[in-house]
């Protein structure tokens, strides 16, 4: 428990340690990223605004005015050499009026023709300085200033210097991991990467083959802690800062991978994790001198122990007498089991036999009288009848074992209209024997369970039999059955006799109000059970304006029972 308890301080202090110092070194890396990104814009920035003067000064220059003036450039080149030195431009050009270099700081660039070239277009257009981003012809991107050179009111040339901006991509290149600087249609116009030059973001990122499943894994486990990487570079999570810089909607990243920040936590919790091994090798160290004291204790017991095993010896071979005993008894308490097992279901049989056996006498005496007077088709009717009878109670005989034991037969789906109509015909004997006022209110349609057929019979004959029997000494005697489809198929079976006086044990085999001889108290018991085979419940109460209500509800099968008409009386 010791060790289990260090174990989980441990996992515990070092999960909080790793995500706090994850968090806070995470940040303060991102404020270092942002602090350079505005360190980058603002050299970025000045070395624009001191671009953008240079054209205004060389528009003025005298000795450019008349070389453009004469034709004469033979030394405006090794001028414009002298400007780039001490301003420190990338090039310098000179245009005359239709476009053609007459100077430049690179000599490779003289008789070049820029007619079409935006940085010569609009300046002709604003006569003002203008600024343009264009790519080389050798590769890159140039950043221009240029402006309109004019003599006497009359359009000379076009003066141009280009910006020194890539010698920022070169010192980023040392510092940061990516840097790069995006216009404002979201091109990339410098950055770290010369691959990434003139694509989108998305582009560039996905322009490197992605890492495959096993490195991401890897990545994945060395940064178990990290917050969810912004990209991936070279196959490295990284974490992403922006920035936006004021002039013409440009824009400023930086991707900075996660390498510092988990080199930094990984430190603490070496230390963390170097703490916890120490103290587990203490708790181990006093663990394993516990275990030599504790070892010596048993030494000291094996004597004891000796006379306990004799003692125990003795005690098992009494136990092993009484135990024979114990089965001897066992076997005449099953025994005795079984016997009682056979009386309760000859109790059953005896019950549920007495209606079919009544009603083929009822049906024999009914032959006889037809037979009398030579009506013998009506006779054969009855003699069919008696026929269903007798296969009725061989199925009982077959099915009433459900109350000792779990039904295992197929059931299938049943009407429970048809259930009903077929139990009031086998009662038929019986309540013509009676004036009895039977009201039955089903629905329309068919009402579907899934049942036995003979058994679910059974139970509405018991419960009707139950229902007769309460209503001997009703002056008019009545008996409602009611039966609904909603959630689940309910039918109730109401009569108008004094009710019940005992709920508690009205389901319990073999108690009955009846007299001796008239019941055996398993009718209720049965049916019971044999609902509950069916997945319902058989309940029941007193009525609030007299008699006894037995309620049976059923699993209603709703395929068969979709589009069903509302219920009608009977």
């Amino acid at each position: 428990m010791a060790v289990g308890a260090i174990l989980m301080i441990a996992v515990g202090v070092i999960w909080a340690t790793n995500s706090w110092l994850s968090d806070r070194f995470t940040e303060t890396t991102r404020v270092r990223a942002e602090l350079r990104l505005a360190l980058y814009s603002g050299n970025i920035l000045s070395e624009l605004q001191r671009t953008a003067v240079v054209p205004l000064l060389l528009a003025r220059d005298p000795a450019l005015l008349s070389s453009l003036n004469s034709n004469d450039y033979s030394i405006t080149s090794q001028r414009l050499i002298s400007a780039k030195k001490e301003i420190a431009a990338a090039s310098i050009r000179l245009l005359d009026a239709s476009g053609r270099t007459v100077a430049a700081t690179d000599r490779q660039l003289l008789g070049a023709s820029y007619p079409q070239a935006p940085f010569y277009v609009d300046a002709l257009r604003s006569r003002e300085t203008v600024f343009s981003v264009s790519e080389r012809p050798t590769g890159g991107t140039e950043f221009i200033y240029s402006r309109a050179m004019t003599v006497d009111g009359r359009l000379a040339g076009v003066i141009v210097v280009e910006a020194e901006l890539s010698k920022f991509e070169r010192s980023w290149a040392g510092i940061s991991d990516a840097v790069a600087v995006v216009d404002s249609s979201g091109q990339i116009i410098l950055a770290t990467e010369p691959k990434w030059r003139g694509l989108t973001m998305e582009q560039a990122l996905t322009a490197r083959s992605a890492p495959s499943a096993i490195l991401r894994a890897f990545q994945v486990t060395a940064d178990w802690a990290n917050e969810p990487p912004d990209a991936y570079l070279k196959g490295a999570a990284v974490m992403r800062t922006e920035t936006r810089l004021p002039f013409r909607g440009w824009r400023m990243i930086a991707f900075t991978t996660y390498d510092s920040i988990r080199e930094r936590v990984n430190a603490v919790l070496a230390l963390e994790i170097m703490g916890f091994a120490i103290l587990l090798a203490v708790a181990f160290y006093l663990l394993s001198r516990r275990a030599r004291v504790q070892s010596a204790a048993y030494l000291r017991e094996s004597v004891e122990l000796r006379a306990l095993n004799a003692r125990l010896s003795r005690e098992i071979a009494e136990r092993e007498r009484v135990q024979k005993d114990l089965a001897v008894a066992e076997q005449t308490l099953a025994q005795s089991s079984k016997l009682a097992a056979l009386g309760e279901m000859s109790a059953a049989v005896s019950h549920e036999l007495n209606q079919p056996l009544a009603a083929m006498k009822t049906y024999l005496a009914g032959a006889r009288l037809l037979l009398q007077r030579s009506r013998g088709d009506e006779a054969l009717a009855s003699f069919q009848r008696i026929d269903d009878l007798i296969e009725r109670m061989g199925a009982i005989t077959r099915q009433l074992k459900s109350y000792a034991r779990k039904g295992g037969e197929a059931f299938e789906p049943v009407d429970l209209r048809a259930a009903i109509s077929s139990a009031l015909s086998m009662m038929e004997p019986q309540l013509r024997a009676r004036t009895v006022k039977i009201t039955r209110t089903l629905p329309r349609g068919r009402v579907w369970v899934m049942a036995d057929r003979i058994r679910l019979e059974q139970v509405i004959i018991n419960l009707l039999r139950n229902a007769l029997d309460a209503t001997k000494t009703t002056g008019e005697p009545q008996i409602d059955i009611l039966l609904t489809a909603g959630e689940s198929a309910v039918m109730r079976v109401r009569d108008n006799g004094p009710g019940l006086t005992d709920l508690e044990k009205l389901f319990e085999p073999f108690w009955t109000t009846k007299k001796p001889g008239e019941g055996t108290g398993l009718g209720l018991a049965i049916s019971s059970g044999i609902v509950k085979d069916f997945g319902g419940r058989l309940t029941a109460h007193n009525a609030e304006d007299g008699g006894a209500v037995f309620e049976v509800q059923l699993p209603l099968l709703a395929e068969k029972t979709k589009g069903e008409t509302p219920r009608a009386a009977e």
